[in-house]
């Protein structure tokens, strides 16, 4: 199989600057693309360019300031772009929060389900512009396997009546696929030429991942204890993959759902069956109405 190839595109890859994220971009800029990452701190931006322009020699990398968690920021930080065109964009800045506190944005909304999907789900409307003047433009949104076990309460969706962190990062993750997908259905409603794919990175750990100046380091100790789980699991290059695939392959089509081919926990990416409640236009229409409510915009009005 020929590589997948992206001279002249460009793509936008949220938390580009970190994790999964920071191999997403690396990898799109080791296929040609002009890179720019996503990020709230310029510091860990400009680390992460130079991590990957020197895996890549040459590559295109640029930042955006960005703040999923205020959302009265991202009008201006989608200016900031200055593109004549968006080719993708790849939603996959996210926040996990451990603690057993709520914590809320600095608009009132509760912390994960603002940064990781209200705050995605506003930023689109405001690219959407460059998406348009693209020929085919693709959003790639990331799931998880935390999505697999949670249902989305539309009665609570900020998790104010009760709050497990757990539970409330994988409902967030629940809202980001079931986004994706309603966002296909709508853009085949409307003619549109756009691409919504959705991914997930599988089980993806950092003692498997290879280490990168700056962004990643990874000592012998720790690797060495995670050899094991490498039977069944992978690093966060490899967890980028799907991603990578959504933004570029050709083959690929809208409403899709890839994921790692063994298990969906390792391997090369391939297309996977959606859950039902991930796919379910009942839950998903009246999440969209919620979710304009709450953000004051529309990604495809």
């Amino acid at each position: 199989m020929n590589p997948l190839r992206a001279e002249g595109k460009n793509v936008l890859v949220t938390g580009g600057n970190a994790g999964i994220g920071y191999f997403v971009a690396e990898q799109l800029a080791a296929a040609g693309a002009t890179v720019v990452l996503g990020s709230r701190d310029g510091g860990k931006a400009a680390a992460a360019a130079a991590a990957i322009r020197a895996e890549v020699p040459g590559a295109a990398v640029r930042h955006m300031p960005l703040n999923l968690a205020d959302l009265r920021s991202l009008k201006s930080s989608a200016d900031t772009l200055e593109l004549d065109r968006l080719d993708a964009v790849v939603l996959n800045a996210g926040v996990a929060l451990d603690s057993p506190a709520r914590r809320e944005s600095v608009d009132g909304h509760e912390l994960m389900f603002a940064t990781n999907h209200l705050g995605h789900f506003a930023l689109l409307h405001w690219l959407a512009p460059m998406l348009t003047a693209a020929p085919a433009a693709r959003v790639i949104t990331t799931g998880s396997f935390a999505a697999r076990s949670e249902r989305l309460d539309l009665d609570d969706l900020q998790s104010s009546g009760s709050y497990d962190p757990k539970r409330t990062y994988g409902r967030s993750k629940l809202a980001q696929m079931s986004f994706g997908f309603e966002l296909d259905r709508r853009l085949r409603a409307a003619g549109s030429p756009w691409l919504s794919v959705v991914v997930h990175p599988g089980g993806a750990l950092d003692s498997l991942t290879p280490a990168r100046a700056g962004v990643h380091t990874r000592s012998t100790p720790r690797r060495l204890l995670g050899l094991p789980a490498g039977l069944l699991l992978h690093g966060k290059d490899a967890g980028a993959r799907p991603a990578v695939l959504a933004a570029l392959d050709p083959d690929v089509r809208g409403g899709q759902l890839w994921g790692p081919r063994q298990f969906g926990l390792r391997g090369a990416p391939h297309v996977e069956q959606p859950h039902a409640h991930m796919t379910d236009p009942g839950t998903a229409a009246p999440l969209w109405t919620k979710s304009v409510e709450l953000t004051g915009v529309d990604p495809v009005a």
